[in-house]
């Protein structure tokens, strides 16, 4: 079979590798699609060498299908239609006991921490499987996992019908968090700098803001009767993208912090202080994430069509990300492992 594996300094290549034989426990897939997610781009970057090493395959938002299982696996038979969940927390810590098992203290990612998706063959735990509807196709539902993502950022955001909100940054979990809040009643606004991604947001029915050519503030005040948003979401992992975040927002509003910051950031606390404001941390997400993820893809109130912009074979999985690391008119990426059909 092919892998993609990541090598320090080089990026991402496509190599021939031995497929793992499933041990006890442990299940086969026929990888089908494989998206590329801005995770991906960072380790393809070097910015996590101090837990992805040399050789290692990437890649997490996958679908695929059963192909075999090892001892005691009787209850995913070859063909069930499957994703992950690809978490490995402990049991055992602090966090996990209080009730916390997708932050655990030493939580595995599936993918950065171990090996992931982006091969054709694919070899791991059984309890971090999840079973798809048979009715959804596995193109769809490559989305599963950061529409769970996005799920999860509007839960703890606590999200409400009627409610204003911003989000900082319109890629695809931004996109995605601005459709589940609208779907929740939110009135939703994005803060986008590229053109092309405005151009998607517009053309789904949401309001999208040039930070560039318009004042954020103005505007989200003009909207709002001058009280500002109730939940804003820092999507955009950027210095100017959190200073709006906070900026944006009422007396006792709520920001989420959904981005991945590589370095510390400024952060008005009188602006915190003054107006009561609340910080929240969104990471991942939990099982109830993924029922409420598969459920807006099937149901069609993701529009899975207008995010994914193009589907790649793996034989061209490292040109992919060195073109979305360019930008330019690109949303979603799909890689093709080219297993659809594999039972």
């Amino acid at each position: 079979m092919i892998a993609a594996h990541y090598k320090p300094g080089h990026g991402v290549s496509v190599v021939e590798a031995e497929a793992v034989p499933p041990g006890p426990g442990h299940v086969q897939i026929a990888v089908a699609y494989n998206g590329i997610c801005g995770t991906d781009l960072h380790i393809a970057h070097g910015a996590m060498d101090e837990r992805v090493g040399e050789g290692s395959v990437i890649g997490h938002e996958m679908s695929g299908r059963v192909v075999a299982g090892g001892e005691g696996t009787e209850e995913w038979p070859p063909g069930t239609p499957v994703t992950v969940m690809p978490l490995l927390w402990c049991g055992k810590c602090p966090t996990c006991l209080a009730g916390n098992r997708h932050i655990c203290d030493t939580l595995t990612f599936v993918g950065i921490d171990s090996p992931g998706a982006l091969q054709q063959l694919w070899t791991v735990p059984q309890e971090i499987l999840i079973e798809l509807p048979h009715s959804l196709s596995l193109r769809a539902a490559a989305l599963v996992e950061p529409v769970a993502v996005a799920h999860h950022d509007v839960v703890r955001g606590r999200v409400q019908a009627g409610e204003h909100v911003v989000v900082v940054g319109g890629g695809p979990v931004g996109v995605l968090i601005a459709i589940v809040a609208t779907y929740r009643g939110a009135h939703v606004t994005v803060v986008e700098v590229d053109a092309f991604r405005r151009g998607v947001i517009d053309k789904l029915g949401l309001t999208s803001i040039d930070p560039i050519a318009q004042d954020v503030v103005a505007v989200v005040e003009a909207s709002t009767g001058g009280a500002g948003a109730d939940v804003s979401f820092e999507v955009s992992g950027s210095q100017p993208g959190l200073t709006t975040s906070l900026a944006v927002l009422r007396p006792r509003g709520r920001l989420v912090a959904v981005g991945i910051h590589p370095q510390p950031r400024e952060m008005d606390l009188k602006r915190v202080f003054w107006r009561e404001l609340e910080i929240l941390g969104a990471r991942v997400y939990e099982r109830s994430d993924y029922d409420g993820a598969i459920d807006l893809i099937a149901t069609e109130v993701i529009p899975v069509d207008a995010l994914i912009s193009e589907v790649v074979p793996l034989t061209e999985a490292p040109a992919a990300f060195e073109a979305l690391a360019r930008g330019g008119s690109v949303m979603k990426v799909l890689v093709d492992c080219g297993q659809e059909e594999a039972s």
